[in-house]
């Protein structure tokens, strides 16, 4: 992959500025916070398309926003973490929000986005994975949108089959 997220670790360990600064960018549209281009645009370099350059602010934010000290790098996929939200509390919200998340036009998805990450706060995610997906957001085969709905009904099928089987093993 791009190594974005890596390069977003890298320059974490110079202190909270740049995490900060990152968060309060999600305020904005995707790339008009200007302090936050110290922090991007070195890995930019030579990037033109603008859907791509908003991309890669949103994932920036979004990072931020969902960074925990200690938590590990590697995470799930979207559809996985919220399917893991969504097992323990069995809310209907959670598949809702991320239902109205896939079906985001390129202006919503942002604050969609944003939303949903804000409820996924205890959930690793992988954000190389999330970065990939959104820079292929507007392909008309909605591969994305397709990949991370069957990560998000797989792994619920999958929770559910494994709980029967326990319930199973109990009687």
């Amino acid at each position: 992959m791009s190594g974005f997220i890596a390069w977003l670790e890298k320059i974490n360990t110079d202190g909270r500025k740049a995490k900060a600064v990152l968060r309060r960018s999600l305020a904005f549209a995707p790339g008009a916070y200007v302090p936050a281009y110290p922090y991007v645009e070195p890995f930019l370099t030579g990037e033109e398309n603008p859907w791509r350059r908003e991309m890669y602010y949103l994932a920036a934010g979004l990072w931020a926003a969902h960074y925990r000290e200690g938590r590990a790098a590697t995470g799930m996929t979207l559809g996985k973490a919220c399917a893991a939200h969504q097992g323990p509390t069995d809310s209907a919200s959670t598949e809702r929000r991320f239902i109205t998340m896939l079906d985001s036009d390129p202006d919503q998805l942002p604050y969609r986005l944003r939303q949903l990450l804000a409820l996924l706060k205890e959930q690793p995610v992988d954000f190389e994975g999330l970065l990939a997906g959104l820079l292929r957001w507007n392909d008309v085969r909605k591969f994305t949108q397709n990949s991370w709905a069957r990560d998000f009904y797989r792994e619920l099928a999958r929770k559910t089959n494994e709980q029967e089987k326990t319930n199973e093993n109990l009687n």
